[in-house]
């Protein structure tokens, strides 16, 4: 299970793996937030939601993604309690957890770690060989935070490029499906 907690928008996916390079998304979503006004009622909202996700799909492990740091000390520390929330519940269920920064989740994805959401939607679709909607793009972070999990674990991307440390030519044409197309 990959987790992008937000406190406005809280973005998840669930995959499960079969073999090392069978893939498949159980599910995608978001948890909407930006109608409440309450930080408190959303940190129960994050851990509610968490927590029915876990009990639902049973995950063997939960992918975070970290904080990105910005300049707003308000907007880090929200962020992260809410991040914090969602291991809570992780570690309810005692789930283990990982997490992984921004640059790390794109980089392992699409090979860029300034990747746009567009593009890390792209490879995923290919990857998974599912469309994701517009509506949720915020989803397909937590889809990555869970595919970087994977890929971390020596699944498909050995030596960060998926070539086993070869050049990244090989692993274009070796993963012709992994590449955006432009």
């Amino acid at each position: 299970m990959g987790v992008d907690p937000g406190t406005n928008i809280m973005g998840y996916g669930i995959i499960e793996v079969k073999g090392k390079s069978n893939i498949e998304a159980l599910a995608l979503g978001v948890v909407m937030l930006t109608k409440m006004s309450d930080h408190s009622a959303k940190l129960k909202r994050i851990f509610e939601r968490t927590l029915a996700l876990i009990d639902q799909y049973h995950p063997d492990e939960m992918a975070v993604e970290a904080p990105f740091f910005g300049k707003n000390v308000q907007s880090m520390l929200k962020l992260g309690r809410a991040q914090g929330v969602v291991m809570a519940a992780a570690l309810y269920r005692d789930i283990p957890i990982i997490e992984y920064a921004p640059r790390k989740v794109k980089k392992a994805i699409t090979g860029n770690g300034a990747a746009s959401k567009e593009q890390v939607a792209a490879i995923i679709e290919s990857t998974l060989k599912t469309k994701i909607e517009s509506k949720y793009m915020d989803a397909t972070d937590g889809l990555a935070v869970a595919l970087c999990h994977h890929y971390q674990n020596g699944n498909n991307l050995s030596s960060g490029n998926g070539t086993g440390g070869k050049n990244w030519d090989a692993f274009i044409k070796a993963n012709p499906d992994r590449v955006a197309k432009k």
